[in-house]
């Protein structure tokens, strides 16, 4: 039976929500709101979920400067229906304004639920260069600069971890060798006493015998002594 796949869902404080700037100077217009597009919804993170906020801000600069291939922009046409009859209304590509133009175009490229119209309040276009974010940015840059450099230091700290890990283990490997040697050192001392304490004994054994073999030998000598002086005084 095949083991069931847990959904995933990031907690609010995993989630983190960057600016980033982008320069449309130049840019194709549906390239363009397609990485735009792709930023809001946040499936550039490996934390993303379709139901959850997980995109970035995005601040687009330059937005004149944005150009359209082929003949779209003598032939494209905007148009507007206010639901009344006869109410429509058609607005020609050069007559749209360039940021109207790229908000539509990301419009369109959004999911159609609840959460694209907070998307797309978080996308802020600016037809020249100026713009009123410059300390969003500068919050963002910080943060990444503060987690590159600690992972930096992290990366650093491994190897001396590793090292210190090595060292450990070289002294534990002394510690347990020189106990070894030890050991082995008070078995030897300890046999040498074994044997010497064996060999006082057979000596003190030894000795003990002779002792008693002597004595044996003067009490044999001396009840000879008797038995030849009983003799002679009988005679």
């Amino acid at each position: 039976m095949s083991k069931k796949i847990e959904q995933y869902n990031p907690s609010a404080s995993e989630i983190v929500n960057d600016w980033k700037v982008i320069d449309a100077n130049g840019q194709t217009l549906g390239i363009l709101a397609s990485n735009i597009a792709t930023m809001l919804m946040g499936k550039h993170k490996p934390n993303y979920v379709p139901h959850m906020l997980t995109g970035d801000y995005v601040v687009v600069i330059n937005s004149s400067g944005i150009k359209v291939t082929g003949l779209k922009a003598e032939q494209k046409v905007y148009t507007r229906h206010s639901q009344y009859p006869g109410n429509i209304k058609k607005i020609p590509y050069n007559r749209m304004p360039s940021t109207k133009v790229l908000q539509l175009a990301v419009k369109g490229m959004l999911p159609k639920n609840k959460l694209s119209s907070k998307m797309l309040k978080r996308l802020k276009i600016y037809e020249d260069s100026n713009h009123p974010h410059t300390a969003q940015l500068l919050g963002t840059k910080n943060r990444i600069s503060v987690k590159k450099s600690i992972s930096i230091d992290n990366e650093s700290s491994k190897p001396s971890s590793k090292k210190n890990a090595e060292s450990v283990k070289a002294s534990t490997k002394a510690t347990t060798t020189k106990a070894t040697t030890t050991k082995a050192t008070t078995t030897k001392a300890t046999t040498t006493k074994a044997t010497t304490t064996k060999a006082k004994t057979t000596k003190a054994k030894t000795t003990k015998a002779k002792t008693i073999k002597a004595k044996t030998t003067k009490a044999k000598t001396t009840k000879a002594k008797s038995s030849t002086k009983e003799d002679s005084n009988k005679k």
